[in-house]
């Protein structure tokens, strides 16, 4: 099941149909054998998001991202640069409760654009 979670990744950072959003929300974030650390997500899509990382983390380690009110949620890291951390969600996080988060720490007002 390697090719599955490859093409996901690779969907989860190229396909933009789930634009990133920019933004600052504080987080807690947990390598897979790791102790969890604070941190600040700085983009989100419903596929993944960026955060800051003051572990050096490597492509294919899970991790887990909390949000303020959220469980955990689980992540694949897909890169790490300079501190920073790009990482795919296992599962798509809802629309819905993206739509929340964005609501809640910025101020663009609702994700999807009315139809």
């Amino acid at each position: 099941m390697p090719h599955d979670s490859d093409a996901y990744r690779k969907a989860a950072q190229e396909d933009r149909c789930a634009p990133r959003t920019r933004l600052t929300i504080p987080a807690t974030l947990r390598a897979s054998g790791g102790r969890a650390f604070q941190s600040v997500v700085h983009d989100l899509s419903i596929s993944g998001f960026s955060a800051a990382s003051i572990n050096r983390m490597h492509d294919g380690q899970m991790c887990w991202l909390t949000l303020p009110g959220l469980e955990a949620l689980r992540a694949e890291v897909v890169w790490w640069d300079n501190c920073v951390v790009g990482c795919a969600f296992s599962e798509l996080l809802s629309p819905i409760v993206h739509d929340n988060i964005l609501q809640r720490y910025s101020n663009i007002g609702t994700y999807r654009p009315a139809t």
